[in-house]
C-alpha cells in the first residue's frame, strides 16, 4: 500500500514540475490585423479575435477567475509583436494579479472569447459578461461598436 502511494505522489510531483515548464516556455505575443465582417480587427497570432473589457481601468485587467476562464487573456514573457497594421507604439503589457503578464493594445488589456474556435470569429462582441461590454479591437486602439450586421 505504502508503495501505490509513494508512486501516486510522485506521478503528481512530475505533473506538477511538467505543468509549471510548460507555464514557463510561452513566447512573445504577436497581434495582427485582420479582415472581418466588423472591418479591420486585431487578432492573435492564430487569427483568433481580440477584445478589450469596459470594466478594466487604467490598463489594468478587472477580469480574472471565472471571468479569464471564459476570456483568455493574451499573456506574454516578452515585449510584444505588432505586425500587419497593427501598430507597434500602441503594444504594451500589463501585469496581472495573478503575477503574469497580459498584452495591452492604446492601454486596453487584451482577451480572446473561449467560443471563438476559429479565425475571424467574433461571437463575443458586444456581449455583457461580468459587468461590462466586450468589444472586438480595432487597428486604431478603439472598441468596435457595431454588430457587423
Amino acid at each position: 500500500m505504502k508503495a501505490i502511494l509513494f508512486i501516486a505522489i510522485a506521478l503528481a510531483a512530475a505533473a506538477v514540475g511538467l505543468g509549471r515548464a510548460g507555464a514557463a516556455t510561452h513566447s512573445g505575443a504577436t497581434v495582427s490585423a485582420a479582415s472581418s465582417k466588423l472591418g479591420r480587427i486585431l487578432v492573435d497570432n492564430r487569427g483568433r479575435t481580440l477584445y478589450l473589457f469596459e470594466k478594466d481601468k487604467r490598463g489594468h485587467s478587472a477580469c480574472a477567475g471565472a471571468c479569464a476562464t471564459y476570456w483568455p487573456p493574451l499573456l506574454t514573457n516578452s515585449k510584444p509583436t505588432g505586425a500587419r497594421a497593427a501598430k507597434q507604439a500602441l503594444l504594451g503589457t500589463t501585469r496581472r494579479a495573478d503575477g503574469t503578464t497580459q498584452v495591452t493594445y492604446a492601454g486596453h488589456p487584451l482577451y480572446r472569447f473561449v467560443q471563438d474556435s476559429k479565425p475571424g470569429q467574433t461571437t463575443g462582441q458586444d456581449l455583457h459578461d461580468f459587468g461590462a461590454g466586450w468589444y472586438v479591437v480595432a487597428p486604431a486602439g478603439t472598441k468596435i461598436e457595431s454588430d457587423g450586421s
